[in-house]
């Protein structure tokens, strides 16, 4: 292992000192003064267009009263809780995703979906045990946000339709909907704002 290190690094270097004198010998054109941007042509005038990162804007919330600032102010802390949760899935998702279609074979898959998911019970699910009800209902609705799947269809993609009917009766039981879809326009208008200002830095 060690000679082919070193065997690898005595190339690196040989292409970097091949390089430098192919630099030497050849000149070098002095480098562009400013940059290319699309333009815009208006009458007799060229007018440059530059795209601007858009920028979050989140005005101070005023309060209707004592319970409504406390009921939001939970809301942020539920929301800062599950929020990364809600991301890894949506990570995992999209890995699992990929993996299964690697793999030739159902029993290729199962077992791979067994393994993911022993993974996932070794290190989250002591921490998904200490979430409260509303953490759970906020979780549900992130995941769709992430996954765009409701917890529901995450269950049937990879554990297939008699799990995701079993999990959604099971959790129907606890006051739990895993068809809950997430709608940031409407109901869950407050949860997106405060994803936003978490994914913007402010909270």
């Amino acid at each position: 292992m060690k000679r082919f290190f070193t065997h690898i690094s005595l190339i690196l270097l040989l292409l970097c000192t091949v390089s430098l004198s192919v630099a030497q010998d050849v000149p070098v054109p002095p480098a562009p003064r400013g940059y290319v941007v699309k333009a815009l042509i208006v009458g007799h005038d060229t007018l440059p267009v530059i795209d601007l990162a858009p920028v979050a804007f989140f005005a101070p919330r005023i309060f209707k009263n004592r319970a409504d600032e406390n009921r939001y102010r939970r809301l942020v802390q539920n929301v800062k809780r599950v929020y990364p949760y809600a991301v890894l899935a949506g990570i995992k998702f999209d890995e699992y995703n990929e993996l299964l279609q690697t793999l030739p074979t159902e029993a290729q898959r199962k077992l791979a979906m067994k393994k993911a998911e022993n993974e996932l019970r070794a290190q989250f699910e002591d921490e998904i045990k200490k979430l409260t009800f509303s953490q759970g209902l906020i979780l549900i609705k992130l995941v769709d946000r992430e996954t765009k799947h409701t917890s529901y269809d995450v269950v049937r993609e990879f554990r297939g339709m008699v799990s995701a009917v079993f999990w959604q009766g099971l959790s129907r039981i606890f006051g739990y909907n895993l068809k809950t879809e997430y709608d940031p326009e409407g109901e869950d208008r407050l949860i997106e704002e405060i994803v936003q200002m978490i994914e913007a830095g402010v909270l």
